[in-house]
């Protein structure tokens, strides 16, 4: 009797022998972008270990596109789009894959259903590659992507680590022209509202703030943490009057908490800017049509969108684009004019 033909080994036995997943696999021995060079090396190991062939038919499935990215938010607000700022970041990423073929996917994804909704679509591969934004504290949305070996890029850098691809405005830099113009106008006494604390943001923000009022030979009084909203910079500014009842400027770390700061002060019969002069970040529609009109630092937040989306659509195709921080300036306004201008002659751009 002939001994029975030797059985070819299988696509999900190279990868248990390179001890990845049989995605990852699949993409190493197909050359696809976004597989780091350790598991290319052990799949190809593995590959010649066992004599393995690849299906031509199979391969071809591996290399083909679905035609759709996914710009994935950590956040379960239902209202989240409709942000100015994520609204903006939407319509920059639209633009950044008009020249595309790619349809655009939008999911929030914080909660335990979202996070379950993404990891359906990635195992599916009905998306070619992913943006994440928002991510908070160790958030395992970022893990949940990457495990899919599929390009991803960041909208703003994670709190802890540096991906491989990313696209933030210099937040740090910002924040310290916020300080530095309001010294400038002969404030002294500076609080600051900022953002969750454990978003990346947030802490640059901080940091910037802190580094102005060291260079200005300043104390640094309390900080209190909003949570970028307008009623969260309400909450805090009325926190910030009990503690420092003769502070005379506040920087927030967002305009919307920097219009709610606004209001609080209105309230308690602050005048803005003679009593305190108030200084946001964004430079959304809001801030030119806040009472008074805002002074705040402008980051490119349309333009922050679309680079996001050239820098994926460029991973897709198997470049390996640079990270990228976009500047940021300031916007002087009404709130805090510039350094011996009168109230209402201070709105040009600084």
């Amino acid at each position: 009797m002939e001994p029975s033909p030797k059985r070819p080994p299988t696509l999900d036995e190279v990868a248990a022998r390179a001890g990845v997943s049989r995605t990852a696999a699949s993409r190493a021995i197909n050359n696809t972008p976004n597989v780091s060079r350790a598991k290319r090396e052990a799949v190809a190991r593995a590959v010649k270990e066992l004599g393995f062939v690849p299906n031509p038919s199979a391969r071809a499935l591996a290399t083909s596109r679905v035609g759709a990215v996914v710009l994935a938010v950590s956040s379960d607000e239902p209202g989240l789009f409709a942000d100015p700022f994520f609204a903006e970041v939407t319509v920059g990423v639209s633009a950044g894959l008009e020249q595309s073929d790619f349809e655009l996917i939008l999911l929030l994804a914080n909660t335990v259903r979202g996070k379950e909704r993404l990891q359906r679509l990635l195992r599916s591969r009905r998306a070619d590659g992913v943006m994440l934004m928002a991510l908070r504290g160790d958030d395992p949305l970022g893990r949940l992507a990457e495990e899919a070996d599929l390009p991803v890029v960041f909208g703003g850098l994670p709190l802890k680590g540096e991906p491989r691809w990313y696209v933030d405005v210099d937040n740090r830099g910002g924040a310290r022209l916020a300080v530095e113009h309001l010294v400038r106008g002969g404030r002294r006494r500076i609080a600051m509202i900022t953002g969750q604390t454990d978003t990346r943001v947030s802490v640059a923000r901080q940091l910037g703030y802190s580094e102005g009022l060291t260079l200005a030979g300043l104390p640094t009084l309390t900080v209190e943490a909003g949570d970028f909203t307008e009623e969260g910079g309400a909450v805090a500014m009325e926190r910030l009057l009990s503690a420092h009842p003769d502070l005379d400027a506040v920087f927030a770390a967002s305009d919307s908490m920097a219009i709610g700061a606004l209001r609080v002060l209105r309230q308690h019969g602050r005048r803005t800017p003679e009593d305190v002069a108030v200084v946001g970040f964004n430079d959304l529609a809001s801030a030119r049509y806040s009472t008074p009109p805002l002074t705040t630092v402008h980051q490119p937040v349309r333009a922050l969108g679309q680079e996001m989306a050239r820098m994926l659509v460029a991973a897709i195709e198997g470049q390996d684009p640079s990270p990228l921080i976009l500047p940021t300036r300031l916007t002087v306004r009404e709130s805090a004019p510039a350094e011996g201008a009168s109230p209402t002659s201070a709105s040009a751009s600084a």
